[in-house]
């Protein structure tokens, strides 16, 4: 009798161990756990820890709260401006009711990604290329907002969505960078005229000034010889302007003409001094003998 007693208690505590066993289940940290009881939702939402089911007839769907990274394929489109471009994007959710994500969308992830896709199309047409290359701030905020207001109701709440790249044909590329090449050489264009016409003021300035002095015009051209002459492989030709010349000539002379030293006056003729013969006249004939 007791030892049907010990067999009968080693088979319920066996059944018992393959019962916990078959009804155990684990549910992570960053999970949490649906129970389904003959395709019913059973309760609520099990917290993360040790939880236990029915065998045969509960079914526990373990659900990832973790923010998710799902990359966007390219989307070909083309844009208001009739551009034809080609723009991928990466899109961040994470799960906030594990219950609808489960009831209410048969795949979250994959209705996202098609969402996103669709979004991304639908961005493209109403925007013009200068706002998906420079204005992608304002563009993720509208695309958040499209791919967020279905994924509410699934269960899924959109953290951001960013657009990663914007593909442009050759020939686009080529027209924008002709486009940046003309406008930088047009403001270079304007910045050496603006330059040219401060430098002109300078010089007239500089000119009214040398004109008051012109000893400053000869300072002048000497700094330039000395500029000229530091770069020893060159030839420098120094002219020499009358006005130097000038200059010096007032240097030497520093009292004018009215102080160079007067000529001496002829001396008077004596009186004692014969009278000189007179030359002979013009109409004198030749060979006809002069008379005195």
């Amino acid at each position: 009798m007791l030892q049907e007693f010990l067999v009968a208690g080693v088979a319920v505590g066996s059944a018992g161990v393959v019962y916990v066993a078959a009804a155990a289940r684990v549910v992570k940290q960053y999970e949490r756990g649906v129970v389904l009881r003959l395709g019913r939702l059973r309760g609520g939402v099990r917290p993360p820890g040790f939880t236990m089911v029915v065998p045969g007839v509960d079914r526990l769907r373990k659900v990832n709260m973790q923010i998710v990274t799902m990359p966007v394929p390219a989307q070909d489109g083309i844009t208001r401006d009739n551009v034809t471009v080609r723009v991928d994007a990466v899109i961040y959710f994470k799960v906030v009711d594990a219950a609808d994500a489960v009831i209410q969308v048969e795949d979250y992830r994959f209705a996202v990604s098609q969402m996103a896709q669709t979004s991304l199309r639908s961005i493209i047409g109403k925007s013009d290329l200068d706002d998906l290359l420079s204005n992608r701030e304002k563009l993720n905020q509208g695309l958040e907002l499209m791919i967020d207001s279905p994924a509410m109701g699934w269960g899924v709440q959109i953290d951001r969505v960013e657009i990663k790249d914007v593909s442009l044909p050759e020939t686009m590329k080529r027209s924008m960078a002709r486009q940046a090449e003309a406008d930088r050489e047009r403001r270079a264009r304007i910045i050496n005229a603006d330059a040219e016409l401060q430098a002109s003021k300078k010089l007239a300035e500089a000119a009214g000034v040398m004109s008051e002095q012109p000893a400053a015009l000869q300072l002048r051209l000497l700094q330039t010889v000395v500029a000229v002459a530091a770069e020893k492989n060159s030839t420098l030709v120094l002219p020499f302007p009358v006005e130097l010349l000038r200059f010096l000539e007032r240097a030497q002379n520093p009292s004018g003409p009215s102080a160079e030293t007067p000529p001496p006056s002829p001396e008077p003729a004596s009186p004692s001094t014969s009278t000189p013969l007179p030359e002979p006249g013009l109409h004198d004939e030749p060979g006809e003998p002069r008379k005195e």
